[in-house]
């Protein structure tokens, strides 16, 4: 406000960090841009406007001069071409001109004119045979570009009439030639007369129909004629559209073809195939695409499509006719005639298996029943196998059948025999792999594998275990590739990503298919004959499957969980598909290495260790035992991996922790049995049935009373408890009552007759699973026998023929004589029927539905003995043995005894059959009361427990410890320890005594070795019960 004596001025300065005249500047410019943005868009609306208006106009001078030609044409010729010759059709006339310049389908009275001249072309053809020279005259060469021209939109024209009025004529659409006055068939005999494969111009012509989408606008016309495909009455005559369209697949542009290749989502094999139930309603069209040539160039074409992951199919018609499957049943549908033709190639066979892997993949699993089995016969609930969920097939019924009827027996053989037709010569020429031999076994595997995770396997797996070679190949390149360390990279392009071990693929099929020979293989063939494969060639096998085992659940897991489980089959990416086939072919491998196992405890061939893993150390041990590991999920799996003492080691750890959860060391018991020694079993019966889940976990303790009715003395510390469970073991498995019989070799298993004998069979059948799950619950070993086929049922599997010798060697003699007859079985008069004869009393049952009227043939033989094997070792006993089971299970869970086969879960029940191992003892024993190991009185004992007889020396061992067998480890496990005390010297005219509860022994200082043995025996033999305690 006031002079500073300054006489500028001073200069404004903006606070916003910018002048106010570079914000005007970018303002401007900004304007600038919208403006000119805007007379842009307004200079393309215009010139937009310009070409809808141009067009338009266009458009409409066309439909002016079509009208106006259309009227001339009316005036020459007529509105129903009354005034047309044959001289109309050459090139000099108008007439066609005309016609196809003003022809729309839409319009009647052209449709009607285009089907008048195809009624001329029919009866022209019909009299003079020549219809070059209708369209050509005499010149053809002269003037062939004009005739091409004008043939092949006449062509177009007719296959587009046909297609735009397809639901106008959707009841004309299928049908024959015959029918001549129907606008249809003369429109589509006009094209077929038009593309003879005779004329000259056919490859133009179907070329320009071709380019023109003929087979996507034929997929239209045939679906709507299908729709009322169920009420026509199909005859033999081949319809007028299957005539066009036989004349049309030939044209695939290789020699002498010279049609230009299409695009493949506009081909045959995507337009036409994927349609359902094509060939129903083409029976010709069918053996014309069946024809060698046409056959390969088709599934070459998609071959190619799947390699190059190509999606080429047209929108499916409905969720449960998927394109891919249609496709599929096609293919399927004519594979068997193409495969059997002489000329078949190697490279159609490797084609026809990838398209057939891909659409397969691509399924969901088909579950549908592929014969009629008495439910009882077979399948029941005895046979206790966990299997993978069912899932509800999504598929048209009749669409899965074509499929699961495609790949029957026979395409099996004939698809084998072409792929591994030329690898025997290959095979024995050198000892490397051939790469033919790799792109077979690379084929059929990738095949198979699917094929096995999507259709019924009983329809597959005999034909491909007995009647192809598929065993031998697989094996023999599985034995190179492992002796030489290398083995061939398979199905790159199945995997698509990531690294896969060569063996993976031949493993998912070779296990499935070798178990299922080894189904009805009898016990000669397999020892003595060495079929299918040598008992050295099995011990090699048992090493790869070991090592791939090992390397699948241990050293490369899977990435994903229960891969095998997943229930969806739309095709995965890379790893998921690699994690799938990881899973298989763990569960294949191992259930294959487990059937081994059972052959080599029935007759040693290899040492147990080949079964164990090279890798199994105190680490992993420790590892199993713990739920929710990987070794623990392996002991699960593929338990004949860990050596067997490990696996009671971890049984016991299992079960002492269950006790210790379940509170059933608890000091004070609360179930006390009063049992009669004359009446074990049924004291044992009424008593025990009486308690839970919970009481039979616990402790009980029992007290006896002898047959004058007194108690006998003694307090039961565990001891008399050991006793009551030997000896009502003894008397429930006793022959004499009734529940059980034996075999020839004095193995028990369930009376089939049982109810005959006990109304009441099933609850005591219950009692007795009890009895011997509370046995193994509390450790103690019990001399019970049992057949291994019976075994089988605690473990929920299936026996099978090689499981009969041991119940019936006769029945099993006669089954063997019957697979190797040679004549004509049908002439034994067998029917599918057995008879029952269980104390006198017969009885018949069949194995299939109907089977009294069903002769068993040389083509049923091998169905017919495994039913009667089924009916022996599983459907008789499936009552008996599942109230067995229910009652087993009370106590001991699945999980822990499927970790031994049955030869070790006898060893479980009863202990080793070897005699009492008195160093093993001697050495685990304590001593008390002045006794020592070095003491007189101790090595006189010891050297009379080892001049006793095995019998003798079970006495002792009971006599001590309350059980005849020792430990299945070994007397260091014996809980508690094995002691000798000291009975004072006044004692010396006494017997020796014992505390069972605590495994002791009180033995008087005896003055001499006839002294102690004869004393000893006199207690050990006297079986007074604790009367002498």
């Amino acid at each position: 406000m006031f002079f500073s004596g300054d006489p500028s001025s001073r200069k404004r300065v903006a606070l916003g960090g910018r002048s106010s005249k570079e914000r005007d500047r970018q303002k401007l410019l900004e304007q600038t841009r919208l403006e000119r943005e805007r007379r842009s868009w307004l200079r393309k609306q215009t010139l937009a406007a310009i070409i809808i208006q141009k067009c338009y106009r266009g458009r409409k001078n066309v439909e002016a001069a079509r009208l106006d030609v259309r009227m001339e044409f009316y005036r020459t010729f007529g509105k129903r071409c009354e005034n047309v010759d044959r001289h109309c059709f050459g090139p000099d006339s108008v007439f066609l001109r005309q016609l196809l310049f003003f022809f729309d389908a839409h319009i009647d009275g052209d449709l009607s004119i285009l089907v008048e001249v195809c009624l001329f072309i029919r009866r022209y053809v019909h009299d003079s045979g020549d219809i070059v020279s209708l369209f050509a005259g005499e010149d053809y060469l002269s003037r062939q570009a004009l005739v091409d021209f004008r043939v092949k939109r006449l062509a177009y024209s007719c296959i587009d009439a046909v297609y735009k009025n397809r639901y106008k004529f959707r009841d004309q659409l299928i049908t024959t030639s015959s029918e001549s006055s129907q606008p249809v068939t003369l429109l589509l005999e006009a094209v077929a007369l038009l593309t003879d494969p005779r004329l000259p111009w056919v490859c133009k012509t179907v070329g320009y129909l071709l380019e023109g989408s003929m087979f996507a606008k034929s997929r239209e016309i045939v679906l709507a004629g299908q729709e009322t495909r169920k009420s026509f009455i199909f005859s033999r005559s081949v319809s007028t559209l299957e005539c066009v369209l036989c004349q049309m697949i030939p044209h695939t542009g290789q020699e002498p073809c010279n049609c230009l290749s299409i695009d493949p989502q506009r081909s045959f094999s995507s337009q036409l195939l994927t349609i359902p139930f094509l060939w129903q309603l083409f029976p010709h069209l069918k053996e014309v695409f069946a024809a060698q040539g046409l056959s390969q160039h088709y599934i070459h074409q998609m071959a190619l499509c799947v390699n190059n992951h190509a999606n080429i199919l047209p929108k499916d018609l409905s969720l449960d006719l998927p394109g891919y499957a249609c496709l599929l049943g096609n293919v399927l549908d004519t594979a068997g005639i193409a495969l059997s033709h002489p000329s078949c190639s190697f490279d159609m066979a490797v084609d026809l298996a990838a398209v057939a892997t891909f659409l397969l993949e691509a399924l969901p699993p088909t579950k549908l029943p592929s014969m009629e089995i008495n439910e009882g016969s077979t399948f029941g609930e005895d046979d206790m196998m966990a299997g993978d969920e069912l899932t509800k097939p999504s598929l048209d019924k009749d669409l899965e059948r074509q499929i699961i009827n495609a790949i029957d027996p026979r395409f099996l053989l004939q698809l084998t025999n072409v792929l591994f037709g030329g690898l025997s010569c290959i095979v024995g020429s050198h000892n490397g792999v051939d790469e033919k031999e790799v792109a077979a076994i690379d084929a059929a595997c990738a095949f198979l594998h699917v094929a096995f995770n999507t259709l019924p396997l009983e329809r597959i797996m005999t034909v491909l275990a007995y009647r192809t070679e598929l065993v031998p190949v697989l094996w023999n390149f599985m034995k190179r590739c492992h002796e030489n360390g290398n083995w061939s990279t398979l199905s790159e392009c199945y995997y698509s990503r990531g690294e896969s071990p060569g063996w993976l693929l031949p493993l998912a099929v070779f296990c499935p298919v070798y178990k299922h020979m080894l189904m009805i293989v009898d016990n000669e063939e397999f020892y003595e004959q060495e079929k299918p494969l040598s008992l050295k060639d099995i011990r090699c096998l048992i090493v790869i499957l070991r090592q791939a085992l090992w390397q699948l659940l241990w050293v490369m897991p899977m990435t994903t969980p229960n891969p095998t489980k997943s229930a969806s089959k739309a095709p995965a990416d890379g790893m998921n598909r690699l994690d799938l086939i990881k899973g298989r072919v763990s569960l294949v491998a191992s259930e294959l290495l487990s059937q081994l196992q059972d052959w080599n405890n029935r007759r040693q061939f290899a040492p147990p260790s080949d079964f164990h893993a090279d890798s199994v150390n105190e680490f992993f041990i420790s590892q199993a035992a713990i739920e929710n590991t990987r070794a623990h999920d392996i002991l699960n799996q593929a338990p004949f991996l860990v050596p067997f003492t490990s696996r009671v080691k971890i049984f016991a750890s299992q079960l002492a922790a269950y006790r210790q959860k379940h509170g059933s060391q608890a000091v004070f018991t609360r179930n006390r049995f009063r049992i009669r020694r004359d009446h074990i079993l049924e004291d044992a019966y009424s008593q025990m049935s009486a308690l839970s889940e919970e009481d039979l976990r616990g402790l009980i303790r029992v007290s006896f009373v002898n047959e004058l009715g007194v108690e006998e003395a003694g307090i039961d510390g565990g001891g008399i408890f050991k006793d009551f469970m030997e000896n009502i073991t003894r008397a429930a498995f006793d022959v004499q009552y009734g529940l059980f019989k034996e075999t020839s070799d004095h193995l028990l298993y369930p009376n089939p007759g049982s109810g005959l004998i006990h109304e009441q069979h099933l609850q005591f059948f219950h009692f007795l699973g009890t009895l011997l799950a509370k046995a193994m619950f509390e450790g103690i070993l019990v001399d019970i026998p049992f057949a291994t086929f019976f075994l089988s049922k605690l473990k929920q599997k299936y026996n099978y023929l090689h499981d009969l010798p041991s119940l019936d060697p006769e029945l099993y003699r006669h089954l063997i004589f019957l697979k190797h007859y040679e004549g004509d079985i049908s002439e034994l008069e067998l029917y599918f029927v057995i008879v029952n004869n269980e104390y006198g009393e017969q009885t018949e049952e069949e194995l299939l539905l109907g089977g009294k009227n069903k002769r068993v043939t040389n083509e049923t033989v091998i169905t017919f003995i495994h039913l009667v094997a089924n009916h022996r070792l599983n459907f008789q006993i499936r009552q008996q043995s599942l109230h067995f089971l229910r009652g087993f299970q009370q106590l001991i869970q699945k999980e822990w005894i499927d970790m031994f086969n049955e030869h070790e879960l006898q060893l479980l029940i009863s202990g080793s059959l070897d005699s009492l191992d008195v160093d093993d003892l001697r050495s685990s024993t304590n001593y008390a009361g002045g006794y020592h190991s070095e003491h007189y009185v101790i090595e006189m004992f010891w050297a009379v427990i080892k001049g006793f007889s095995s019998e003798n020396q079970k006495k002792f061992l009971k006599f001590v410890t309350g059980c005849s067998r020792g430990p299945l480890l070994g007397f260091r496990y014996l809980e508690p320890s094995f002691c000798i005390q000291s009975a004072s010297e006044e004692a010396l005219d006494r017997l020796p005594t014992s505390a069972t509860c605590m495994n002791l022994l009180k033995l008087p200082p005896y003055r001499s070795k006839e002294q102690l043995e004869a004393k000893l025996l006199y207690a050990i033999s006297a079986e007074a019960g604790f009367d002498l305690s």
